[in-house]
């Protein structure tokens, strides 16, 4: 796949079908829209194009909102090429940019910029200032330009309508079943392995702690999780902890680390991948570090239950 910063790496070329989006964590409902791209650009012969925004839109028009994403740049790159996406133009999103109409954008960047032939959206897609762009004004300068507009209806689990905001609320509420089953798999996040004050060890459950490789990355609720655990090409079970350790800190700041079973290895430094599996609790306050050791032991035999169960 070529990745392009700039439309103007872009060569123009008529023979484009493209889609373009935020497409943030690649949910089914996305991957509706890109095995269409994929599947039309094989059979009419064009290049395929995936126009994305990048910080996220409402990062910068609503000022104070920063949205936390459940894919970042380079996850949304790795699974847009698995499935076949053969060009990735991401567009600097910034006010100047959010100020053009619709029609500037159509014509400036997909018409005279990149080229189109088909563009293939959701059904109800807005875009350009106000959000004034929709089906409608591209089915009218389509006839007049010579390109096809095709739209993909919703994609629904549970009778819900599947979106990054829904899943977005899922993680932060700490409704991890509800937030897998809208992403279509299990919501995952990496980070490089760093020191921490080794409490862990002392309670006799040496973990990890992790710094996630991007700040833009969405943390999921505080509480305990069953976790796998992708280590260069080692795959883990583990337990992850995200929060405050309120037994031995009053104000202490958030820490995410895992406990990986049957491990006792220095990997300081490296990049780890965690997936999550399920929520076990909520994180809680002890009366002592005896109390929180014998729940930890119970974490640790609850969690083996779930990947037997898993693996049966």
């Amino acid at each position: 796949m070529q990745v392009f910063n700039s439309i103007k790496d872009l060569t123009k070329n008529k023979n484009t079908i493209l889609t373009l989006g935020t497409f943030d964590g690649i949910h089914p409902g996305h991957l509706k829209i890109i095995d269409k791209l994929v599947d039309c650009s094989k059979e009419k012969g064009c290049r395929n194009v995936v126009i994305t925004f990048h910080p996220h839109p409402r990062t910068v028009l609503n000022s104070g909102n920063d949205v936390k994403m459940l894919t970042t740049q380079e996850e949304r790159r790795t699974l847009l090429e698995k499935h076949g996406v053969e060009n990735f133009l991401t567009i600097n999103f910034t006010k100047e940019f959010a100020s053009l109409t619709a029609e500037e954008f159509i014509y400036d960047y997909l018409v005279n910029g990149i080229g189109i032939t088909e563009i293939i959206l959701g059904h109800d897609h807005h875009f350009g200032k106000d959000r004034s762009g929709n089906v409608q004004l591209l089915k009218k300068i389509g006839e007049k330009e010579n390109f096809l507009v095709t739209t993909i209806d919703a994609f629904y689990v549970d009778d819900e309508v599947v979106s990054s905001t829904r899943i977005r609320n899922a993680l932060i509420t700490g409704d991890l079943k509800k937030a897998n089953s809208l992403l279509g798999r299990n919501y995952s996040f990496s980070g490089s392995v760093v020191g921490g004050d080794r409490r862990g060890r002392e309670l006799g459950y040496p973990t990890a702690n992790i710094k996630l490789l991007s700040k833009e990355k969405l943390l999921p609720a505080i509480g305990i999780y069953a976790v796998r655990v992708l280590l260069e090409n080692e795959n883990h079970i583990g337990l992850l902890s995200i929060g405050k350790r309120p037994t031995f800190y009053n104000a202490g700041e958030l820490v995410t680390e895992v406990y990986i079973y049957n491990f006792n290895r220095e990997i300081y430094g490296e990049v780890i991948t965690v997936e999550l599996v399920e929520r076990l609790r909520g994180e809680e306050k002890f009366n002592s570090p005896e109390e929180l050791i014998n729940q930890m032991n119970k974490d640790k035999e609850n969690g083996l239950k779930i990947f037997n169960k898993l693996n049966n």
